[in-house]
């Protein structure tokens, strides 16, 4: 038995945004093998739900936002590829055609993301933050339950499709704030208490997964479709081109130094 599993079960939690399915949907499918022969059990939900999931320590590996990755640095590790790290896309916070002026209540994809954390380090006004899940707040600030929304994944890149003004593009305010570094949005974190050997493993597998996914992309697009929140297929090519890049595989140094830069503004 390998130190920290149990039943020789490996529970993974990734969300369902295509960029998550694209990355994993070869290692989902089982075209790349498994870590150690464990049978691995994959939960897609919002990241809101996998953040809360990594706090409670409930599964073995998880996507986790960029800035509560940060903050469980003594029960989790950070693997080194799998993440996604925007190369001037990011969150956008947007307002319907009503709304004037600054927001007063905002709808946000959960407290613990770092979409949130970005908000909060640069507006220069007060506002109150409603958390739901991401696909909700598009319609939330239709309706008028809230002045602005801020969105994340798919939805952040079709804002002018959904009849939604942009007020504030979290994108392209970090790569003015960090001198172009990439934006880490979202890290793949590994239970530290497992045996290292699980951790390279689980890496390889990863990349192998990605590696994959560039040959046969027919294959794994039905499972991509299935997850998306949003089902234009234009909408699922920008959001992959959008945050699986060079990153993904490996976030190197660039990418160590985003996570330090993010660290001092959240």
């Amino acid at each position: 038995m390998i130190a920290g599993l149990n039943k020789e079960a490996y529970y993974a939690a990734i969300s369902p945004c295509p960029n998550d399915s694209y990355i994993f949907g070869a290692w989902v499918l089982g075209m790349v093998g498994d870590v150690s022969g464990l049978r691995t059990r994959f939960v897609w939900e919002d990241i809101q739900t996998l953040n809360e999931m990594a706090s409670s320590g409930t599964v073995h590996l998880v996507k986790v936002s960029a800035v509560h990755a940060l903050k469980l640095e003594k029960d989790w590790t950070i693997l080194s590829c799998g993440g996604a790290f925007g190369l001037g896309h990011g969150p956008k916070l947007v307002v319907s055609k009503k709304v004037k002026g600054d927001p007063s209540r905002i709808a946000v994809p959960g407290m613990l993301t770092t979409a949130f954390a970005l908000v909060k380090a640069c507006v220069d006004f007060d506002f109150e933050p409603v958390s739901m899940p991401f696909d909700q707040i598009p319609d939330a600030v239709l309706d008028g339950h809230v002045d602005a929304g801020l969105l994340i994944h798919e939805t952040a890149l079709i804002h002018e499709q959904l009849g939604l003004d942009l007020f504030l593009d979290l994108g392209a305010w970090w790569k003015e704030k960090s001198s172009g570094l990439p934006l880490p949005l979202g890290l793949i974190i590994i239970k530290t208490n497992l045996d290292q050997t699980i951790k390279f493993e689980t890496e390889r597998i990863i990349r192998d997964s990605i590696s994959m996914a560039r040959q046969v992309q027919p294959v794994i697009r039905p499972l991509i479709r299935q997850l998306a929140r949003e089902l234009d297929d234009d909408a699922i090519n920008e959001h992959i081109l959008a945050y699986v890049n060079e990153y993904s595989a490996d976030m190197g140094e660039k990418g160590k130094r985003a996570l330090s830069f993010l660290r001092t503004i959240s």
